[in-house]
């Protein structure tokens, strides 16, 4: 691999498909699937029958709402309810509704990399809830931690759903928990979903649909960088690869190369040089059970103080506190 010449980076983009791209191993973010092409398609996979997890995080929702959102402010005395990675926010309207229903005091704060997905949120609520109070915010988690502070004086309870905890090893995982932890006031909460370990078929399934609308996801990747940095990815060229150990509970995504080829990706002055099967790793999906997720919240200066199911036992939402 080589570059043609020297070229500042400008955006935090280019900067990580150039590092990604240059390593050995390969990798990607998988947060660069998403644009407005890729929020389409993560739509289509959360109706795909394989994939679960989107079904028994709003089976929980739909099940356990007023409990929760008793959780959350037991006394009514008001709060902040920041959601990190919001998308389409279908699985929050539920909790919405019935803190209205209840006439709870609260802000919502939607945060998204997206742009898209949090105009499309903040649209779509001032038509079907005009009375909650919205206010969207787009960026990184990392970068936004730093911002929660500051948003008002207010209790906030932070929710982090769809099992996003799970794109991070351990490691990261802890250090993004740390993270929160130090952003948080002692009374302050944080609701999350962690996608429990089940029968490895169902996990392989649920990232590798028969219709092949996770493939096309993992590939948006790719045709983000051919659109946005002047690359030349033939994506009939690449395929999507996914695998699952049982024993660490990690999923990966990966890219394929099915041939010897060379992609030129002109913004970067960049050539890529890829073997026949040499893979670009693209994204991992944890999976968890109570003693990993007691861990997680021991090492990172927080506590566990209620879950919510669903039926199956195949996700959970956690209540944690600071220790």
């Amino acid at each position: 691999m080589n570059s043609k010449d020297q070229k500042v980076l400008v955006s935090t983009f280019e900067k990580e498909v150039y590092e990604g791209l240059t390593a050995f191993p390969k990798y990607l973010s998988s947060k660069y699937f998403y644009d407005e092409i890729g929020d389409e398609l993560f739509q289509q996979i959360m109706a795909l029958p394989e994939y679960y997890l989107t079904r028994a995080e709003y089976e929980i929702f739909e099940t356990n709402k007023s409990g929760i959102i008793r959780s959350f402010d037991a006394n009514k005395k008001g709060f902040d309810l920041i959601e990190l990675g919001a998308g389409d926010g279908k699985k929050t309207k539920v909790l919405l509704k019935e803190l209205q229903e209840e006439e709870y005091d609260y802000t919502y704060v939607p945060i998204d990399i997206s742009q898209n997905a949090v105009d499309g949120l903040v649209k779509n609520l001032n038509l079907e809830m005009p009375e909650v109070s919205v206010q969207g915010q787009i960026g990184e988690y990392f970068e936004v931690l730093d911002r929660l502070q500051h948003i008002s004086d207010r209790k906030k309870v932070i929710m982090v759903l769809g099992s996003n905890i799970g794109n991070l090893l351990h490691p990261r995982a802890i250090q993004f928990l740390k993270k929160l932890c130090k952003a948080m006031h002692p009374e302050d909460l944080l609701f999350m979903g962690f996608d429990q370990k089940k029968h490895p078929q169902k996990v392989l399934d649920a990232y590798n649909d028969k219709s092949g609308v996770t493939a096309a996801f993992n590939k948006n990747v790719l045709a983000r960088i051919n659109k946005e940095l002047n690359g030349n990815f033939d994506l009939n060229k690449f395929m999507h690869w996914e695998t699952y150990d049982p024993e660490s509970g990690t999923a990966k995504s990966y890219l394929v190369s099915k041939e010897k080829q060379t992609v030129d990706i002109d913004n970067l002055s960049l050539q890529v040089h890829f073997e026949a099967w040499e893979s670009i790793h693209t994204e991992i999906s944890q999976k968890y059970d109570d003693d990993i997720v007691k861990w997680l919240a021991k090492e990172s200066g927080l506590k566990i103080v209620e879950s919510f199911s669903d039926e199956n036992g195949d996700y959970k939402n956690y209540v944690i506190t600071k220790a």
